[in-house]
């Protein structure tokens, strides 16, 4: 063990529950993010040392509070709590939707980040890393890319929502630098997780995209703001 903490929102499953996994395996107390109590409580159980349950719902602002007061220093925020209504194109996506995702995928990201700054703010060697997705780069969305077949305009409250949150990445990672903050954002790649039916039904292995976060979210002092790159390391066009 160490004396650096970490929060990952939505840690109880999937991707969030494996790097929480792997920033305790590192020494880092990591608090689990979860909405739920009792998901949460297991996935402590499950990750083992260093692991510490914190109820945090991403959409309720008292909540974010609340768990603020709790955390006094905090030295990596792993922003990977997300959802993913649906599939649809966005002339078949209601404005109901769309705020629903953006609700989580980006405010909340707002909520959680400036909550927990002050503690990140007492840290020598802050670090944030925002989960988005290579589906949210405009670039490999209009051309040939490694990751998805380009020219599809499905999932777009999704889609739509991460790309925000990719300009959010570069504007944190602007206006922080002078105090020493990594703020950075990964696209996992399409990952066996309950996401959307496609991901669960095609995707890959969530542990291999947790160490591409776990990655930024111990970057030394010299490594990269302000950026976007791929599970393993490679960047991603905006």
């Amino acid at each position: 063990m160490n004396d650096r903490t970490a929060l990952v929102t939505g840690a109880n499953k999937g991707i969030g529950k494996h790097i929480a996994r792997l920033l305790a395996a590192e020494g880092l107390t990591v608090y689990v993010g979860s909405r739920d109590r009792g998901l949460g409580q297991r996935a402590v159980e499950e990750i083992g040392a260093g692991a510490r349950l914190l109820v945090l719902d991403v959409t309720d602002l008292d909540g974010i509070a609340r768990a603020a007061t709790q955390v006094d220093r905090l030295d990596v925020l792993v922003n990977n709590a997300g959802i993913s209504p649906s599939l649809a194109p966005p002339a078949d996506t209601s404005v109901e939707e769309f705020r629903r995702t953006y609700e989580t995928n980006v405010f909340g990201v707002v909520a959680v980040t400036n909550a927990f700054l002050p503690a990140l703010r007492r840290s020598p060697h802050p670090r944030i890393v925002n989960i988005s997705s290579g589906t949210a780069s405009l670039t490999w969305s209009t051309n040939p890319n490694p990751q998805f077949t380009p020219g599809s305009g499905g999932a777009a409250a999704y889609r739509s929502s991460k790309a925000a949150l990719n300009a959010l990445t570069v504007l944190y990672a602007q206006t922080l630098a002078q105090d020493g903050f990594k703020v950075n954002a990964l696209a996992p790649g399409m990952r066996a997780t309950d996401l959307n039916p496609l991901a669960a039904a095609a995707g890959d292995d969530p542990a291999e995209a947790a160490q591409g976060a776990a990655r930024l979210a111990l970057l030394p002092d010299d490594g990269p703001t302000g950026g976007f790159f791929s599970w393993d390391g490679t960047p991603v066009p905006w």
